[in-house]
């Protein structure tokens, strides 16, 4: 820097607040440190190397002695160990020593030593007939320890020996006793040897396999051969390699063994039964597996391991064999066998329900025989992070699962359950422990069953070759009337302490029952009250409206206006909502079934279907859009007395009408009918209208015969006058595109094509026409069929309204129900006659049905089949294209919220007397009249005196 002229010098301030001594001394100590560190690493670092170098020369002297031992062995004993006699074996020997000391796995002469010796020691085992005499000597109890840690040592060395050379012995590991000449075969039959139960020290030697991974080293042998199991020949005494699982299999700690437990992980069931399609590589296995009681010991072990029990299974053998998926396989292979055997128990069947539900449960994308998808639930509640790729099980697996729960497997396993109780159980005392345990296991099975296997099957069995229904009804009143329910919930292993004790019952009791309800007919239902009385029906209706009304409306307002809630795992929270949301749907399809039957014939009030808490507050959120009461409006209608409904529908209506009638005055529609042609007329007009155009006003003028419009201007009294008269005519019997039932109810004509050419054409406009009249709130006097309204509603009819349709053909197909003696003694085939004017065409009600007789085991088959053929099949066309007609003015989601009867309601109105009294409340007076006037006196007096019939007139 150059001189300034200035010779004083300036202090050097650090801003930074510190003096330049206190800098220096912080950086002093960070290089001290680092120099710390990299004096220490140096050090680690030789250390490290002196330690490889004295284990390489430890290791390189190891195999230097093992070389001079292998050469002393070898000129003692012979290079084919012929020089060996029985006294080799004995505690003082060092034959045994010096050969596991040495020997290498790895080394093909080491490998064939031990498959000599091993030769030779059941030759001598064989000639002298003891074992143990063989190792032990005279006394065995002064020389067990060396004998013992022997003996282990050998049968450890035996199945290292044959797992590291498996790929070269993989032809013979499937191999009998016979073959003794492959390799292979002297190691395992010594294992099966010296793994005798009978032996002292067979207990002590698998404990220590186990402890070392022994299960684990015999699994991987296992997979190595069962790839050649398809080219081998079974024997009835099985494979050596199945003997040997066959005596290690039996080591369950029960006496006379005295096995203690090991480590799940190295444990047989997790290593062993995990192998895919197990039973069919050792069919001998399984039948001990299930015979000696084997199962019953591996299924408990497995049930107390059951939270954590996937953790405790190896990896996954590949996507398409998942480890846990090849354990239910050969489970549930086995456990139909075990549960069939008289001894087993309620505890096994607890116990098998447990762990099948929980490795079910693992993987619910399970695919199905049927094609179904798993759980739409589940699906649609899927996004962001829950999203998992989905993968597809083997084929074969999947299809050992499927076939394995099968009808002998339900009955078995709820029989055994449920045998204890009856439905008929006395409702005065709460369920005990057992019959709670017996309950939640059933119900936490099946509800799994239902997310992932075919339901149609499993539905009919439990329906109606168990006592499923009454059972659960009868638990579930009992749990209801003593107020058990919340205590209940804490006892259901399947459930979360916080969740209703009765959500899991329903969720299984009202899938079942529904399914039930679509097979059972008028008189079993009413008259003979199967399965349920009427009265316990009633009492049904109650609690399911409670419990629907609790999840879908009570839970949402009590977690939106909570502060604290109890801290709960994701997964657990997450399977709690699962079977909420679920349990809400079948709740809800069960009631509106319940409400369809009450509908036919009344045996409870109306009322009984409403909800208790449905105030204004809940009628004002049920009209708006994404709120859980517009939800509970489109899910369960039912809970919302019926006038309340009306009123949202009116609402929704006015409020339609009025956004398109503001464009009316630009785009007036105007009609000009003759009424002598008043349907062709308006079939040609309306049909050129949009939707658009549909939903604004509509005027009317009638032309006389001379061509001339009637006088009179139409403020919407002529448009209804037209609206009677289009319907009275189109509607029309006579006509051909309706027809009435015995009671005079109007339903599409099945053979409406062969009269018109258009006819479908023409069912699009009547529905159209139909939504005109309910969209403008006009009723018309069209009384229709209940299942032709069904269909309006998108709904399947079944047996039970084929009474409405033709009493006859349903009386004929109850006797066929009810038919004790042999059916195919009928000549009844899969086949049904039309009679449609007089010409008689034929259809087969299945692929083939000419040719497939009606018998007593398909006789149900053939009864829906042919109710649905009346009811559904033949309408189809007709339906589709009146409902296309009739959804381009009513939305979908208005005629969800009422049933079928409630629907003829809004078309053609009550029937009921009229409430002359309610009329004149809400009466307007004009023209200097009021309601005291003499003239409005007598007038009310008069209209009181109406008959119905003149009452409807005055209305109209």
């Amino acid at each position: 820097m150059f001189f300034s002229g200035d010779s004083s010098t300036r202090k050097r301030v650090d801003l930074g607040g510190r003096s330049s001594k206190e800098r220096d001394r912080n950086n002093l100590l960070e290089q001290t440190r680092l120099e710390r560190n990299r004096r220490m690493w140096l050090r680690q670092q030789n250390s490290a190397a002196l330690r490889i170098q004295k284990c390489f020369r430890g290791r390189k002297v190891v195999r230097t002695e093992q070389s001079k031992l292998r050469e002393k062995f070898l000129s003692i004993y012979g290079k084919n160990c012929q020089n060996l006699d029985r006294n080799a074996y004995a505690p003082g020997s060092d034959f045994l020593r010096q050969f596991l000391y040495f020997f290498n796995a790895e080394n093909i002469d080491d490998f064939l030593i031990l498959v000599q010796i091993c030769r030779m020691l059941q030759r001598f085992v064989q000639d002298s007939g003891d074992v143990v005499r063989l190792f032990a000597g005279v006394d065995y109890s002064s020389t067990c320890a060396l004998v013992n840690y022997r003996v282990k040592q050998f049968v450890y060395t035996c199945i290292c020996a044959v797992h590291q050379n498996r790929n070269k012995l993989k032809d013979q590991l499937l191999l009998t006793p016979k073959d003794f000449n492959a390799s292979a075969i002297p190691l395992l039959e010594i294992l099966v040897l010296l793994i005798d139960p009978k032996l002292p020290w067979s207990c002590k030697t698998v404990v220590s396999l186990s402890q070392n991974n022994a299960f684990g080293l015999l699994r991987e042998i296992i997979l190595t051969g069962k790839d050649n199991a398809e080219n081998c020949i079974y024997s009835e005494k099985g494979s050596s390699l199945e003997c040997v699982l066959t005596v290690v299999m039996c080591h369950i700690g029960q006496k006379p063994c005295i096995c203690s437990h090991t480590d799940p992980l190295y444990s047989f069931s997790s290593q062993i039964l995990t192998i895919p399609f197990l039973w069919h590589v050792f069919p001998n296995l399984k039948q001990v597996f299930a015979k000696q009681g084997l199962s019953q010991h591996y299924v408990h072990q497995m049930a107390t391991w059951v939270p954590n029990l996937i953790s405790s299974l190896p990896k996954d053998i590949s996507d398409e064999f998942p480890t846990y998926a090849c354990l239910l396989g050969n489970i549930l292979e086995t456990g139909g066998f075990a549960l069939s055997r008289p001894d087993c128990s309620f505890d096994m069947a607890i116990d098998l329900a447990a762990v099948i539900t929980f490795l079910l449960e693992s993987h619910p994308s399970l695919t199905r025989s049927d094609g179904r998808e798993s759980s739409s639930i589940a699906e649609d509640e899927m996004t962001g992070e829950d999203e998992v790729m989905e993968v597809a099980l083997d084929r074969k697996l999947n299809q050992q699962i499927c076939n394995a729960i099968d009808t002998r497997f339900l009955l078995q396993l709820t029989n055994i359950l449920f045998g204890d109780f009856s439905s008929a159980n006395s409702s005065d005392h709460e369920p005990d422990d057992k019959e709670v345990a017996a309950v939640g296991a059933v119900c936490g099975f099946l509800y799994v069953i239902f997310n992932t296997l075919p339901l149609e099957k499993i539905m009919t069995v439990l329906a109606y070759r168990t006592e499923l229904v009454p059972i659960l009804w009868n638990f579930m009143k009992r749990c209801h009337e003593n107020e058990k329910w919340s205590s209940l919930s804490e006892r259901l292993s399947y459930l979360s302490g916080d969740a209703p004790g009765w959500l899991l019952p329903l969720a299984v009791f009202c899938p079942v029952y529904k399914h039930m309800l679509m097979i059972v007919d008028n008189e079993e239902y009413y008259e003979q009250e199967k399965p349920l009385s009427l009265k316990d029906i009633r009492s049904l209706i109650i609690l399911l409206r409670q419990a629907l009304w609790q999840l879908m409306w009570v839970n949402h307002t009590t977690s939106a206006n909570s502060v604290k809630s109890v801290p709960v795992s994701p997964a657990i929270k997450k399977q709690s909502e699962a079977i909420q949301q679920r349990v809400s749907i079948v709740v809800s399809e069960l009631l509106s079934q319940l409400q369809d039957w009450n509908n036919r014939r009344q045996f409870t009030s109306p009322t009984d279907f409403h909800a208790d808490g449905v105030n204004d507050f809940f009628i004002s959120q049920a009209v708006m859009e994404n709120t859980q009461a517009n939800e509970i409006l489109k899910q369960a209608a039912f809970l919302i007395p019926f006038t309340s409904r009306v009123k949202i529908l009116t609402s929704q209506l006015a409020a339609a009408r009025q956004r398109h009638g503001s464009q009316a005055v630009y785009t007036r529609n105007r009609f000009r009918i003759r009424r002598n042609h008043i349907l062709e007329d308006a079939y040609n007009q309306m049909s050129q209208l949009s939707e658009d155009d549909l939903r604004g006003l509509i005027r009317v003028a009638f032309v006389n015969e001379l061509g001339v419009e009637e006088a009179g201007i139409d403020g919407g009294g002529i448009f209804k006058d037209f609206m009677e008269n289009i319907t009275r005519a189109a509607f029309d019997v006579q006509y051909g595109l309706f027809k009435e039932t015995a009671d005079y109810l109007l339903y599409p004509n099945p053979g409406s094509g062969m009269i018109h050419e258009q006819h479908l054409q023409f069912f699009h406009f009547l529905g159209t026409l139909l939504a005109k009249a309910m969209f403008e709130g006009i009723l018309v006097d069209l009384p229709f069929a209940t299942f032709f309204l069904s269909k309006l509603k998108q709904k399947h009819n079944y047996l039970n309204d084929l009474p409405s349709l033709d009493p006859e053909l349903y009386r004929h197909l109850i006797f066929l129900k009810h038919y004790e003696r042999d059916i195919s003694e009928l000549e009844l085939y899969f086949v049904i006659v039309n009679n449609e004017y007089g010409e008689q065409t034929e259809e087969e009600l299945l692929p083939g049905g000419k040719n497939l007789r009606v018998t007593n085991e398909n006789v149900i088959t053939f009864i829906h089949l042919v109710a649905n053929h009346r009811l559904n099949f033949q309408i189809r066309q007709q339906s589709s294209h009146f409902l296309r007609g009739f959804q381009q003015l009513i939305q979908k989601d208005w005629i969800d919220m009422f049933n079928e009867h409630e629907l003829q309601l809004l078309i053609s109105g009550s029937l009921d007397s009229l409430d002359v009294d309610d009329l004149r409340q809400h009466t307007n007076y004009a023209g200097g009249y009021h309601s005291d006037h003499h003239v409005i006196e007598m007038f009310w007096e008069v209209l009181k005196g109406f008959s119905l019939e003149n009452k409807k007139k005055f209305l109209k």
